[in-house]
């Protein structure tokens, strides 16, 4: 196994830990939470760095990059929906899952009919991951409802906007194939 893949499934295996940690009845859990969330997002950019400077991007890696990071993804909104016990973090967190579904799929017929290029990832699916990853380690690390906590709600509303911005994006690209036989 290449190592970027090697980091993908390393992502995979901390998921667990992960949320055995998130529930942990300590005082320091939200700390140690936060830290594996880190590790678990620092591997999603190095392996991708490391496919392409060392030349090893495979078909697996190709396939098992994106389950890794929304399962990650995923898994975390719900311990969040959990733990925040309220709608307005509800309504963000099922919309980016809502939307990793449908682009999922999207992607998925696209590259059945050959069409597969017409949705790759851009520039602001990247900067939604990001502000994901960031509300989502602000949001474990605190208290629900602190300073902090805040700004990490505020940068997971502004990801499901981008969420919804690139859905759109996407849907638009691939209308032509969609509605051709409609």
């Amino acid at each position: 196994m290449k190592i970027p893949n090697i980091l993908t499934s390393l992502r995979i295996l901390l998921i667990p830990v992960f949320v055995l940690v998130y529930y942990l009845p300590y005082e320091w859990a939200p700390i140690a939470t936060g830290c594996v969330f880190a590790i678990a997002g620092f591997t999603d950019w190095l392996d991708g760095y490391l496919a392409r400077k060392l030349d090893q991007a495979s078909p697996f890696g190709a396939f098992l990059d994106p389950v890794a990071d929304k399962l990650l993804v995923a898994i975390s909104l719900a311990l969040l929906v959990e733990g925040y016990a309220n709608w307005w973090i509800t309504i963000p967190a099922v919309v980016i899952i809502g939307r990793e579904i449908v682009i999922s799929a999207l992607r998925e017929w696209m590259a059945e009919v050959g069409k597969r290029s017409n949705v790759a990832v851009s520039h602001i699916g990247k900067v939604k991951t990001a502000l994901q990853m960031l509300a989502i380690m602000l949001m474990i690390v605190t208290e629900p409802y602190t300073t902090i906590s805040w700004a990490g709600i505020t940068a997971l509303y502004i990801a499901a906007i981008l969420t919804l911005w690139s859905m759109y994006q996407y849907l638009r690209a691939a209308w032509p194939a969609l509605s051709e036989e409609m």
